[in-house]
């Protein structure tokens, strides 16, 4: 006992001499952020922007990625942060736009970006892709062990050996997906239930106005691509199969008058709707980015639109129905995870014509984005729609605000009713709450009581009309 008691005092007492002697400056902490972990592009010609597009726990270290615009800038790269919240930038660091990262268990290795990282923090270069914008690496349909796919946001959709890192173009996206004249834009792509997902965020005012559809998400089999929906989507994520429960597939995206998330369960592609929490997000490139992840151990956390979402990874009989509104935010979050206990948020926050182009990182936890800006936004099924008698919207997603409002409007010559339905359980079981009408060319608005909510909501019209089905959530 004494024995033990001694050697724990000379350990205290070495340790105390050791700190002593450390006149190393330790990092600086402003709230939840290190100003020392901030990735700046150098010189006066880095006309660009600088972000950090992804970040993933490895070798003991948090590895993250900058970018730059277009591939333009300098000074970005391939950098490690180290427990006592010390960073440098690996000296096999070239300046680009890089977003993708992946653990790729079979061969023992993490991509992030052009390189591959080992175990022991090695790091290679993929010569023949650190000149494109890569956006994401994702599982291989035939040949897991050895290979993965690669997607760069020109839609390029490369097969890349991980052990030779020789890579092989496989497909031009724009070509395949029918994007022209639209601009290409691919954001994220994901592999689940046999298949690959593509999201591209392609939107502008054409976009909004009607006068094109450069959006896109898309599947492949392995043997041919078929789109799935023509409007901008941002990302795809999910998880892979289960014993115990139904994983399902996610893709975000969005329409000029509400988010859309798209579920992929045994096969079958779903549809629901969400409010957005600001129209900041509308234009595909003010979308840096907006993820889903493995925030924890089996715990989804959705970025969409200015508004965070607890998202449960599973569906029961095909039903997705616990999704809840964390918070309202305006920051950019091109990526985020969990390391050493903190929920790490990255960012692209100041552009070129704010001065010289940086981003940091926000450590926390996850529930301290609760205090954040409450859940709050606006959105609904149907804008100035063409709609036919007996039509029932998508479900639009009705829980965790306080104050919720439809608005109700048509063109049509004489009255319309529009039927309001609620699914509080989650399950599918619609129940009428409300039909309202709403005369010739009118217009009428409801307020939902206070306290009152459902996981859903929906709406049938009576009769062809042009409709406006709006919700305000505050």
């Amino acid at each position: 006992m004494y024995r033990k008691l001694f050697v724990t005092i000379l350990l205290a007492f070495f340790t105390a001499i050791m700190q002593a002697q450390d006149n190393s400056p330790k990092p600086i902490r402003v709230g939840n952020v290190f100003p020392n972990l901030t990735v700046m592009a150098e010189g006066v010609g880095s006309d660009s922007e600088a972000g950090i597009g992804a970040l993933i726990p490895w070798a003991n270290k948090l590895w993250m990625i900058g970018y730059v615009a277009h591939i333009r800038g300098e000074g970005l790269g391939l950098y490690e942060i180290s427990e006592d919240m010390t960073m440098k930038k690996h000296p096999a660091s070239v300046t680009g736009t890089f977003t993708n990262r992946m653990v790729h268990w079979p061969s023992k290795q993490v991509f992030i970006g052009p390189y591959a990282i080992d175990p022991n923090s090695n790091v290679r270069i993929i010569e023949s892709l650190k000149g494109y914008r890569l956006t994401s690496t994702i599982r291989h349909l035939t040949d897991p062990k050895n290979k993965v796919y690669m997607l760069g946001m020109e839609g390029h959709f490369w097969e890349l050996d991980v052990n030779t890192l020789e890579s092989k173009l496989l497909f031009e996206l724009v070509k395949e997906l029918e994007i022209r004249p639209a601009k290409e834009h691919f954001k994220s792509a994901f592999t689940a239930q046999d298949r690959v997902i593509v999201a591209n965020n392609t939107y502008d005012e054409k976009e909004f106005l009607g006068r094109q559809a450069g959006g896109r998400l898309a599947e492949w089999d392995g043997k041919q691509w078929r789109i799935i929906e023509r409007n901008p989507f941002v990302e795809v994520h999910g998880g892979g199969s289960s014993s115990y429960g139904d994983y399902a597939a996610f893709a975000t995206g969005w329409t000029k008058s509400s988010v859309v998330l798209r579920v992929l369960h045994n096969g079958i592609w779903h549809r629901y709707l969400l409010p957005k929490a600001g129209q900041s997000w509308d234009h595909a490139w003010n979308t840096e980015w907006m993820r889903i992840r493995h925030a924890q151990t089996e715990r989804f956390l959705m970025d969409i639109h200015g508004m965070f979402y607890d998202l449960p990874p599973f569906t029961y009989g095909g039903k997705v129905w616990g999704i809840r509104p964390i918070c309202s935010h305006l920051r950019i979050i091109p990526d985020f995870c969990y390391w050493r206990g903190m929920l790490v948020l990255a960012g692209d926050q100041i552009d070129h014509d704010q001065g010289q182009p940086q981003s940091g990182l926000w450590f926390g936890n996850i529930d301290d984005l609760w205090n954040w800006g409450k859940p709050a936004g606006w959105g609904g099924p149907w804008w100035d729609e063409s709609v036919e008698a007996g039509t029932t919207s998508d479900p639009f997603l009705m829980t965790g605000f306080d104050k919720k409002v439809i608005h109700l409007a048509h063109d049509a010559e004489g009255d319309v009713f529009f039927k309001i339905e609620v699914d509080f359980l989650g399950d599918g079981s619609w129940k009428e709450y409300k039909t309202i009408g709403v005369p010739t060319r009118g217009y009428v608005h409801h307020e939902f009581p206070d306290a009152f909510s459902a996981h859903w909501v929906r709406v049938t019209a009576n009769r062809d009309c042009k409709a406006m089905v709006y919700f305000m959530y505050n």
